[in-house]
């Protein structure tokens, strides 16, 4: 009876161990997403928005037709009870952490440097670049001139490393067509919008290859997230260029 019992205490204690080491994996894998997932929705509640700082931007092109058009009056921002309740119902201003080369997506509070020159297809160079910031492809344009400008984030060798890398494009899922996207870029505020979403398989590197003749810019993370099984890009082009 007695080794019963000892022998049932062990395979409890290893039991509890492996349950714990298991919640302690899928902490550390999926808390980044969680951290932000939570954080976004709380200042969705709380009725909180952000707009960018001020920064120059590139010299207008020719005014068209739509430059004229009379512009609609700007609805005065919404109130919610609950709000008013935790002090949101307000605007912060967000300015960039990098003016030389950042990204700024005020929906998403996303705020984050870029690393220039990073190459897509080695591993061992962009990864330790990935727990920093997000990483502008190699070979893709700048803002400013006509191409794909490729930035990419939250990139992984393995799903139980998604912890290990910068988690803010986790929200990048949150993005709808017409939303802003700010890359500053030697001190120049460039300002896209949203016109798509896709979910695309890795092997499908055309997104990051295939020239246009246009300025456009593509962000791009895993999907879903905490795994390497598909790519969530968004694509974005230049305002005053998105109908």
């Amino acid at each position: 009876m007695r080794r019963e019992k000892i022998k049932f205490i062990i395979l409890r204690t290893l039991g509890n161990f492996f349950l714990l080491f298991s919640l302690f994996g899928m902490i550390m894998t999926f808390g980044p997403a969680l951290y932000f997932e939570v954080l976004y929705r709380v200042r969705e509640v709380r009725n909180v928005k952000y707009i960018v700082a001020a920064y120059p931007t590139p010299t207008p092109p020719t005014p068209t037709f739509k430059d004229f058009i009379t512009p609609q009056p700007t609805e005065a921002p919404k109130t919610t009870l609950f709000g008013q309740l935790t002090g949101g119902d307000k605007t912060e201003i967000l300015s960039p952490v990098s003016a030389q080369f950042g990204l700024v997506i005020p929906k998403i509070g996303a705020n984050v440097q870029i690393f220039p020159n990073v190459d897509a297809g080695k591993p061992n160079v962009y990864l330790p670049i990935l727990q920093k910031g997000v990483a502008h492809a190699a070979g893709s344009v700048f803002p400013g001139v006509s191409g794909n400008i490729y930035l990419f984030a939250h990139s992984t060798d393995a799903f139980w490393n998604v912890g290990r890398y910068n988690a803010i494009f986790y929200l990048l899922k949150e993005l709808d067509k017409n939303d802003e996207v700010d890359v500053f870029f030697l001190g120049v505020r460039h300002i896209y919008k949203v016109v798509d979403k896709l979910i695309v398989d890795p092997s499908q590197v055309q997104y990051l290859t295939i020239p246009v003749p246009y300025e456009q810019l593509s962000l791009q993370t895993c999907w879903p997230p905490g795994t390497t099984l598909k790519r969530l890009i968004v694509l974005a082009r230049l305002e005053g260029e998105v109908d």
